[in-house]
């Protein structure tokens, strides 16, 4: 039987000794499943994201990402989990301005290792399919707000990664752009049948997944429950 992608259990965190952020989470996500994190500003979406991320530390339970418990492993071990296993999408883009397109892409492949040709040619490649293939040498600062969009999710994919992380991906875009955006990132991971985690407070991001989850002080539960924030 294989592995899940993403296997939350018992997990919690702590803002001080005591004081509990959220605690009992449990979750399963299974390859080329799409689930939505809800719930107000404060809640604990972005902190759960980095937990899963394995930028933060859970304060107990587990978090396992690929069949790999991040608790059991180093700072440079959870690291090459992100490498290997993990792609961001994020609401400020993150692009380091003084890159080309291509170059931007080609950043997680790097960090692996892979040779700078290659590297450049599987980022064009990803760019190709999202409609940027002819802007694959052009500054993030020539780009609109969607294309700059676009290479940020050509980055989270372009070394394949088995899960996909979202945090509100389409905060900084206008509605008719976010829509373009968010069918790119559901035919996307369809098509490479990667897990998406999307943190968000948007019901029009929130619809592409496959289940849709509010998290809670004590559980994630299914966001039909109550409400779904705004």
């Amino acid at each position: 039987m294989t592995a899940p992608v993403l296997t939350l259990a018992g997990v919690g965190r702590a803002y001080e000794p005591g004081h509990w952020i959220f605690r009992h989470l449990d979750l399963r996500v299974e390859a080329g499943e799409r689930v939505a994190l809800l719930g107000p500003s404060g809640s604990g979406k972005s902190t759960l994201l980095n937990l899963v991320a394995g930028l933060d530390r859970a304060d107990e339970g587990t978090v396992a990402v690929a069949g790999q418990a991040l608790g059991t492993l180093d700072e440079s071990a959870r690291a090459l989990v992100r490498r290997q296993s993990i792609g961001f999408v994020f609401q400020a883009f993150h692009l380091v301005a003084h890159l080309v397109l291509w170059q931007n892409v080609a950043i997680p492949l790097l960090l692996q290792g892979v040779s700078a040709e290659i590297a450049r040619d599987r980022a064009e490649a990803v760019l190709d399919s999202l409609g940027l293939g002819g802007r694959s040498r052009s500054l993030p600062t020539t780009l609109s707000g969607g294309e700059q969009q676009r290479v940020a999710l050509a980055r989270a994919l372009v070394h394949e990664p088995a899960l996909i992380l979202a945090d509100e991906p389409t905060g900084n875009l206008d509605p008719e752009t976010a829509a373009v955006a968010l069918a790119l990132i559901d035919r996307q991971t369809r098509t490479r049948n990667a897990a998406l985690v999307l943190v968000t407070h948007s019901t029009q991001a929130a619809a592409i997944a496959d289940r849709r989850l509010r998290l809670t002080p004590s559980a994630l539960v299914d966001a039909a429950a109550g409400a779904t924030g705004t």
